[in-house]
Parts: structure tokens; C-alpha cells; sequence
């Protein structure tokens, strides 16, 4: 079980009796979990704002679990009636880095439930993706973010992310993509 603090940082009140854990996508509770995650992040304007398609739903779990270099934490917020509720996402992907010739860690997915944001949780999941990282001997972590999600950009940065640039003169990296399934 990887578990993570909750972000001193935080402006609003931090979400009480938060666990993050990693995600077993073979349980029927953390699949379940993941999936809805996933697909409120997927309805949010910032992840598209369309629901996950339902093929996506009932296959996603599965799939992650033959992707070896998944890894998956859920942050679990505990009432005080004791009722465990997951609250926030991360997926991430193991990759490599050709200058480093070292391992890398995506961070592909980041969802916190709108109830939620501003309470520490996302910087408790970045915590266990990091704590994660370096176990795998990662030289660094990777993620995109939207240039209009000043928001998530701004807790990226307090966690101690920064733009992708080799050298100011160059410019900074930008995320492309091309589509080879519909």
C-alpha cells in the first residue's frame, strides 16, 4: 500500500482521513472506482468533456492490467461515519529516458472529484506517484496539462513540476499528438 500526505500547502480544508493507494485493477472495487473517476475527469471540460465510451468502461481495467508499465493510485477520503469514498486519480506509465538512459514516469491521467479540489488531494497523489518513481529509480515524472487549466498548472508548479525546456533559446516543448484509431 503506498500512502501519501496530504499537502500542508493547501488553502482550504484538507480532506479528512485521506489514503492514497495503489490501484489493483483485477478488484471489482478499485476497477469500479477507477472507471468512475476516469469518466467524471472525461465529462469535465478539462478532460474533454464527453463521457467515457462504454466499451472504454467495461475493457479498461483489464487493460491496464496487461500494460506492465502501468501504475494507478486512488486517493480514499474516510468520513466520519467511517464511509470510504475514492476521490481522486492518477494513472501513470512507465517510459524511458534516452538522455538519462533511465526509466521515466508518465503521469498520463489526474482526476480530483469537484467536491474535493483545493483540500490537498491531487498533491497527496503526485506524493505517491513520486514516492513510486523513485523506488523504480526514476530520473524524473512527466505530465501534460491544458494551457487553460491554470488551476492544475498551479498545483503542478507547487509540487515542483516546470515547463519541459532543453535551453530558453530553443523554446519550451509542446504535446502533439495523431490519431491512429478513430
Amino acid at each position: 500500500m503506498t500512502t501519501a500526505k496530504i499537502d500542508p500547502m493547501s488553502h482550504s480544508p484538507a480532506t479528512p482521513h485521506l489514503q492514497v493507494r495503489h490501484v489493483n485493477y483485477r478488484d471489482a472495487r478499485d476497477a469500479d472506482a477507477l472507471v468512475a473517476l476516469l469518466d467524471l475527469y472525461a465529462r469535465d471540460p478539462m478532460g474533454g468533456g464527453e463521457p467515457l465510451p462504454e466499451d472504454v468502461k467495461r475493457r479498461l481495467p483489464s487493460d491496464l492490467a496487461a500494460q506492465p508499465g502501468a501504475f494507478s493510485v486512488i486517493a480514499w477520503a474516510r468520513s466520519d461515519q467511517g464511509r470510504e469514498e475514492a476521490v481522486g486519480l492518477a494513472n501513470s506509465f512507465l517510459g524511458f529516458s534516452t538522455f538519462k538512459s533511465r526509466p521515466l514516469l508518465n503521469i498520463h491521467d489526474m482526476a480530483v472529484h469537484p467536491d474535493h479540489r483545493g483540500r490537498g488531494v491531487g498533491q497527496a497523489l503526485l506524493a505517491a506517484v513520486e514516492q513510486h518513481a523513485r523506488q523504480l529509480g526514476c530520473c524524473k515524472l512527466t505530465l501534460e496539462v491544458l494551457s487553460g487549466n491554470a488551476v492544475a498548472q498551479a498545483s503542478y508548479q507547487r509540487f515542483g513540476f516546470a515547463q519541459y525546456q532543453l535551453d530558453p533559446a530553443a523554446g519550451q516543448a509542446l504535446f502533439m499528438q495523431k490519431w491512429l484509431v478513430p
